[in-house]
Parts: structure tokens; C-alpha cells; sequence
């Protein structure tokens, strides 16, 4: 007898939705959904996004992928019909997670778009290689967390663990303004074109890569604007600051400095993490925990503030005593210092090869 099918739904069947139901759908999963808009809906089943319309009551994860204004809603809607997990995608978390206080949501947020928008765009490699934020709280289930984490990982993406404002403070620097950034260079291109029509045609190489997420559907960005509002006005303001700075070396002809800062942001540029690592280079990591709450957050968190990546991760519980383990796979060339700091913390993880 075959093994029943795994169980999700989406709420909201637009990109983002549409893109988990495909990549779920192909790994084996059965996927119900719902839209606002019933034609939308309709549309996700027409396109092999869904299997039903509906929200499936044995839904083993539901995924919120609405606007970031109706997740709390949306997600309390999923908790109460059904007994699995809820998360969302929103690419806001302190206010959400502070909103659905329950051990059974997980916020999420995968870091990945298309200049597609809508159930059109959807695509199930949207999130090959792209990270997938994760923030458990104190109060998550440990076992609802390594279920997620597992879905999430079947997609592709690479799953980082962070606190809700942490999260918040730092897309604000790497999604946010750069979005607001593009948009403004925009908004200057078009207003110099109207006297120089030749400037847009000009407008290809860099000038296209650094305003392409300009393209992107400017609905989302009122919500995400007001929740994030001191997050992004603080970056913000450190840009203008970095701006003027550029300006300043560029009016006085400060050549060594522009140099300087020029090489500074390029080795930086390169120095961005790559992905994907041979199993030669990952190592599994058994760490014994105690069964209470805020274990997992503890030192799934820990490994995101010092740049480990957990490429998987386990939970196995022990029949006897209140003790579980921990079994995550991690880059080899991290584990040391991952280990010494789970000592700092009071762990004693055992490390084995993978090869």
C-alpha cells in the first residue's frame, strides 16, 4: 500500500503562493488553496498549482502568502481550521509574529521574486537557491519548526533562522531600500528623459541590473513600508549619509579616497556567500538538548548570527527522561567555531564526516 500523500494549503494563490504550490506539488504533496479573488483561485488550479479550492483541514503546513496588512488575519483564519502548521511569506516578521502568538506559526520569508507577477509568474524553481528566512520564537514547537524546515528545504531553498526583529533590521538593508533605492533612480532617469530623449535608450548595463526589482509589483510596499517604517528610515538615513559622503570625494576630486571606497565595496561584492556544498564538505551534528521550549530557536538562531548554514536538521526525542537531539548538517569548515560556541552555551554536540 503506497504511504498517503503529504497535506499543505496556500492562502493566496498569486507568485508566491502560486510558486509553493507548484514545487510542493512536485515533490509529492497534495495542495489546496485560496484566493480573494475566486477567478485567481481558478486559475492556480488551471495552471497545476493546486489541487483543490479550499483550505484542507488536514493540511499538515498552510502557507499565508497574502499581503503583509492580512497575514495576522489570515494566518489566525489557518490556525483555527485547521490543526497543522502556519506560517507566511511576508518580508515583515516582528509585527506578525507579535500578532499570531501561537506555538503552531512560524513566520517565513523566502527571499525570492520574478519580474512576473501574479499566478502567471508562478514558478516551482522560483526558490532553488534562494534563502528562506525562518524566526521560532520561544514559544514554537520544536517539531512543527523541523516539519517546516523540511518543506521549506524540498524547494530548493536554503533555510536561515533569525529573530523577528533581527530579520526585520536587516531585510531592511539588503530588500528594502534597495527597492525604495531603484525606485528612485527611476524616478530620476524619468524625469531627465523628458529632456533627453535620448537617456533611456542609453539606460542599459548597470543602470538595468540596479533598478530591475523597480519592476516589482508596487502594491506589497505600502504595507511593508508602514511596519518596517524605523528599520527602513534608519537605513535610509544611513544612505543618504554614505551618498553624501561620495558626493563629497567626488567634488573635491579625492581620488585616493574613491579608489579606496570603490575596492572597499568590491571585495565585498565578491565576498558575498555562495551556495551549495558537496557532501564531502557538510558534517552531521548531534547536539543533546533539553525538551523545552526555546531550544531550537536557541541554536538554530545561533548558527544564523555566526553564519552557519543548516542544511538540515532532525529532531529525535528520547523515550525516557525529558532530553532530545538535535541532528543538523552544517559546512565542515564552520563546524569548530560552531561547536564552541554551543559549549559557550552550555551544549556538548558530537560531530561526524558525511563522506
Amino acid at each position: 500500500m503506497s504511504s498517503p500523500l503529504r497535506r499543505a494549503a496556500v492562502v493566496g494563490t498569486g507568485l508566491i503562493g502560486g510558486s509553493i504550490g507548484l514545487g510542493l506539488r512536485r515533490v509529492g504533496w497534495h495542495v489546496s488553496g485560496t484566493d480573494r479573488d475566486p477567478s485567481t483561485a481558478g486559475r492556480a488550479v488551471d495552471l497545476g498549482a493546486i489541487d483543490t479550492i479550499g483550505i484542507d483541514e488536514a493540511a499538515e503546513v498552510t502557507f499565508v502568502a497574502t499581503p503583509v496588512g492580512a497575514v495576522p488575519a489570515a494566518a489566525r483564519g489557518a490556525l483555527a481550521q485547521t490543526a497543522g502548521i502556519v506560517t507566511d511569506v511576508g518580508s515583515v516578521k516582528d509585527a506578525i509574529v507579535r500578532a499570531v502568538d501561537s506555538p503552531r506559526f512560524i513566520g517565513g520569508h523566502p527571499m525570492a521574486g520574478s519580474e512576473l507577477d501574479g499566478i502567471e509568474g508562478a514558478d516551482p524553481d522560483l526558490f532553488e537557491g534562494a534563502v528562506w528566512v525562518l524566526t521560532p520564537t520561544v514559544s514554537t514547537d520544536d517539531a512543527a519548526y523541523s516539519v517546516l524546515q523540511s518543506a521549506v528545504s524540498s524547494l530548493g531553498a536554503d533555510v536561515v533562522a533569525l529573530p523577528p526583529a533581527d530579520h526585520d533590521a536587516l531585510v531592511a538593508v539588503v530588500s528594502h531600500v534597495p527597492h525604495l533605492t531603484a525606485a528612485a533612480l527611476m524616478q530620476l532617469a524619468e524625469g531627465r528623459a523628458t529632456e533627453h530623449q535620448a537617456l533611456l535608450r542609453l539606460a542599459a548595463g548597470g543602470f538595468r541590473d540596479m533598478t530591475r526589482i523597480a519592476s516589482g509589483h508596487p502594491g506589497i510596499w505600502p504595507d511593508i513600508c508602514g511596519e518596517n517604517r524605523d528599520a527602513i528610515v534608519g537605513v535610509l538615513d544611513d544612505l543618504v549619509t554614505a551618498l553624501g559622503d561620495l558626493r563629497e570625494i567626488v567634488a573635491t576630486d579625492d581620488r585616493g579616497r574613491l579608489l579606496e571606497t570603490l575596492e572597499a565595496a568590491r571585495l565585498a561584492r565578491q565576498n558575498l556567500p555562495q551556495r551549495a556544498l558537496r557532501p564531502a564538505e557538510l558534517v552531521e551534528m548531534r547536539v543533546p538538548v533539553p525538551d523545552r521550549p526555546g531550544v531550537l530557536a536557541e541554536v538554530t538562531t545561533l548558527a544564523s548570527e555566526i553564519d552557519v548554514n543548516i542544511f538540515d536538521l532532525e529532531i529525535a526525542h528520547s523515550s525516557e527522561g525529558e532530553r532530545g537531539v538535535l541532528i543538523l548538517v552544517v559546512d565542515a569548515a564552520l563546524a569548530d567555531e560552531f561547536v564552541h560556541h554551543l559549549h559557550d552555551r552550555g551544549y556538548r554536540p558530537a560531530v561526524e564526516g558525511m563522506s
